[in-house]
């Protein structure tokens, strides 16, 4: 069942580029990003979690690259990966040759800093030579120091002033298979710069709120300044920043996507927060359900509503509903009707049937 949102969002157009077989910018869908924790080195356990990743609805997956073993590792780990793997680069420019040589569809670089021109030629040569995308990645904690002199401070001027110094860097080389970055852990201060550089620009930005801290401040301060961007036009690839699993960073990313229809991807679940009307435990049934249904990809939408307040309203938009009834009696509704009754013992055996089949149905 396909409602229809009550605002459109409409995304600024921006360029298209190619990371691996993934178009980001222009019309192409808003892709997801993570990155691993992993030591590069151990090729096993980050291989292992860039499938969590992937498996989670992971779009592209970053590596970091300290050093010229982490840069060799990349051969194996680019070449099993099921997603592009983006070389995370800092300084050492050599990394990034190795990094695209061995199978890196991005890097992500701040060309300012990689050394002299000669040095920023040679890794645009080969990026180019390598189907290699870049991101320059502009930080607030990492501004360059005649930046910081001028403003005194991190600000959106500078982030913005930092992306068009490095962007005239790319486009000296006809390069211009990159995406930008200006991102803060002040909510505020990245959401201005972001705008600021949307104005000035129009190659696809990569949001994002920077060391936003632990799982649930992280999820929130990420929701807020990527979510309003994106409500307004702004953004083509995200990632969530969280001091946690990256697998959780992936899941809140696309759970920020779908709340705002920017993606329809898997399950999403409308339940209430219970309280005493509940015809059976809400808040049990619906962490059992997430679990159970996580492995659908197929859009559908699963209302769970424990009393009949807002049960039937609900599930009149969406294509499965349980609402709760007094006596062990709950009302399954499919597409918006009225279907039977359903015990308290078996809500969660019977709902897990009925979206897989429909799952099943939808995918033929």
């Amino acid at each position: 069942m396909n409602i229809r949102p009550f605002r459109d969002i409409k995304r600024k157009k921006t360029k298209e580029i190619k990371v691996g077989d993934v178009y980001i910018g222009n019309n192409n869908p808003i892709s997801v990003q993570s990155m691993t924790n992993t030591l590069t080195t151990d090729i096993k356990s980050t291989l292992k979690q860039i499938d969590l990743i992937a498996n989670e609805g992971g779009d592209l997956v970053r590596v970091s690259v300290p050093d010229e073993n982490s840069s060799q590792a990349l051969k194996d780990i680019c070449k099993h990966s099921q997603v592009p793997i983006i070389a995370d680069i800092h300084y050492h420019y050599k990394r990034a040759l190795e990094a695209a040589d061995n199978g890196a569809k991005c890097l992500r670089i701040n060309p300012g800093n990689i050394g002299d021109k000669k040095k920023i030629k040679e890794v645009i040569s080969a990026a180019k030579n390598n189907d290699c995308a870049i991101r320059v990645g502009v930080n607030a904690g990492s501004l360059e120091e005649d930046l910081l002199n001028k403003y005194k401070e991190p600000c959106p001027e500078a982030l913005v002033e930092s992306a068009m110094r490095n962007i005239s860097l790319l486009e000296d080389e006809d390069f211009l298979n990159f995406k930008i970055s200006v991102k803060s852990s002040d909510v505020f201060l990245a959401i201005a710069a972001y705008k600021q550089l949307s104005k000035k620009v129009d190659y696809p930005l990569h949001l994002g709120i920077t060391e936003s801290g632990s799982y649930i401040p992280g999820s929130i301060k990420s929701s807020i300044g990527i979510g309003t961007l994106l409500l307004d036009g702004i953004g083509d690839t995200i990632r969530v920043s969280l001091s946690d699993d990256p697998v959780k960073e992936v899941k809140i990313a696309n759970e920020i996507l779908k709340s705002l229809n920017l993606r329809n991807k898997g399950v999403k679940i409308i339940s209430c927060p219970s309280c005493a009307r509940q015809g059976f435990d809400v808040i049990k049934t619906v962490k059992i359900l997430e679990e159970k249904l996580s492995h659908i990809k197929t859009p559908i939408t699963l209302s769970i509503i424990g009393c009949v307040v807002n049960g039937p309203g609900e599930a009149s938009q969406t294509d499965v509903g349980i609402t709760g009834g007094g006596k062990d009696s709950n009302m399954l509704y499919l597409h918006g009707v009225q279907n039977r009754k359903i015990s308290n013992k078996n809500i969660i055996s019977e709902i897990v049937d009925i979206v897989e089949k429909k799952a099943l149905e939808l995918e033929k």
